[in-house]
């Protein structure tokens, strides 16, 4: 065994040799501090400690963060249950132990955070379940599913609680999506795609359901690479509070919320995830948010619930356009999975781009119909004297009461939900035409 791969205190092998990180030792150095600081509140500083003696790496530690640690604080976005803040990290994350200074050894001082503050009226234990949520995706699902966690911090004005959370340059998709949308073609979007039914594979395998997934809570530094979930503040363990009164409530973004749940059909489950992603879908396969120009209000509950859907432009591929139907079925129990999807998008991506056979790809179903629809974009864009440039921003006008932040909707006598006249119709017609795509090929993942 190399000498690089033991720790020098205890002559034992570490737990991770890539980030130098011994978890005993490093446990009683953790241990050794928590007389030191506190957040005020038990709970809170048990869940940091707990993050700490568990921590496998420095991707899994969260410390309690002095509020006089962060400069630079201001806000930059606001939610519906708080708001969002940039800030500087004067100290930076920690990386590994010092053994030479005995203390901690840390990087990116100066680091650029984003600090999510909890409107005071939100109830502390859904602010500590979106916390603990969070966490658990961050390290029990991949470090590319949600966005990194650092730690917790306090207003001293308020007393309200923040996050710091890694600060996503990018933004979120919506607003990426309106400025870069015509630069994006189809090799990235059905890779966008994919990674994005990846992540919720992820996330749903540890039993945990979103409740609240829009493009405002995909974000990112680097939106053509990665993309990372945020905001877990309504989400929730299967199977935990089964007799909580408060669920009953409906909080989210209207056009994204699926329609059992709307109505109070059905509680809210991973197929009402997979309605959310079919909306997202949509918007990413044609830059615009769902119902832009309407009011977003009782009306429009109605409309969904009786099957309202976005209309998908008929030059889109009739793979994806089936995949999206399927996502946003009336029927919970016809939607697929995110595994599935997963499957099926990922291998659309490689027979595109012809990553078994680069001759056969030229015959490919998925090809023949993404030529087609780039074929008609291009024809649209040169009929358009006025397309000049080649990053054109989204044109669309937003009715004022189209509200694409989460609230509270309260439309106590929806119907129950149904398909439109022809969906079920067109949705077979699509499937039978394509019956003969096998999508279980064993190819690797993203």
């Amino acid at each position: 065994m190399s000498s690089d791969e033991i720790c020098p205190e205890c002559n034992q092998k570490y737990t991770s040799t890539a980030w130098e990180w011994c978890k005993p030792c490093n446990s009683k150095h953790f241990q050794n501090d928590f007389n030191n600081w506190t957040s005020g509140n038990d709970k809170i500083d048990k869940f940091i400690q707990d993050a700490q003696l568990n921590a496998n790496d420095n991707l899994e530690v969260i410390e309690w963060i002095p509020y006089d640690r962060v400069k630079d604080v201001k806000q930059i976005g606001k939610g519906g249950f708080g708001t969002i803040h940039y800030a500087r990290w004067i100290d930076g994350y920690i990386e590994k132990w010092d053994i030479e200074n005995q203390q901690w050894k840390r990087s990116n001082k100066g680091k650029e955070v984003a600090l999510k503050k909890f409107d005071n009226f939100v109830n502390f234990n859904d602010v500590l379940n979106e916390m603990e949520i969070h966490f658990k995706t961050y390290t029990r699902s991949g470090t590319d599913t949600s966005i990194r966690f650092y730690g917790i911090t306090q207003d001293p004005e308020t007393h309200s609680y923040m996050m710091v959370l890694n600060y996503a340059s990018d933004g979120n998709l919506r607003e990426y999506l309106k400025i870069n949308f015509n630069n994006i073609n189809w090799e990235k979007k059905l890779e966008s795609l994919g990674r994005l039914s990846a992540i919720f594979t992820n996330i749903h395998e540890l039993d945990i359901v979103h409740q609240d997934f829009h493009p405002g809570n995909i974000l990112s530094y680097n939106f053509k690479d990665i993309m990372f979930i945020s905001d877990f503040g309504l989400s929730k363990l299967i199977g935990a509070n089964p007799n909580n009164p408060e669920k009953k409530n409906i909080v989210g973004v209207l056009p994204y919320i699926a329609p059992e749940v709307l109505s109070g059909d059905e509680e809210y489950t991973k197929a009402a995830d997979v309605y959310s992603y079919g909306i997202i879908a949509y918007e990413m396969v044609t830059g615009f948010p769902p119902y832009p120009d309407i009011p977003h209000d009782e009306d429009l509950a109605i409309k969904i619930c009786n099957g309202l859907r976005p209309k998908i432009p008929f030059h889109t591929p009739k793979l994806i356009t089936r995949m999206i139907m399927r996502c946003w079925d009336a029927r919970v129990t016809h939607r697929p999975t995110f595994k599935e999807l997963d499957e099926e998008l990922w291998k659309y991506y490689w027979d595109y781009k012809g990553y078994l056979d680069e001759e056969e790809n030229k015959d490919s179903e998925i090809r023949i119909q993404i030529e087609k629809a780039e074929e008609f974009s291009a024809n649209q864009e040169s009929t358009n004297t006025a397309t000049t440039t080649t990053t054109t921003p989204l044109n669309y006008q937003t009715h004022p009461q189209a509200i694409y932040t989460s609230r509270l909707l309260n439309y106590p006598k929806l119907p129950k939900p149904k398909n439109e006249e022809n969906f079920e119709r067109e949705l077979e017609e699509l499937t039978k035409s394509f019956s003969h795509i096998n999508t279980n090929d064993d190819i690797d993942e993203f």
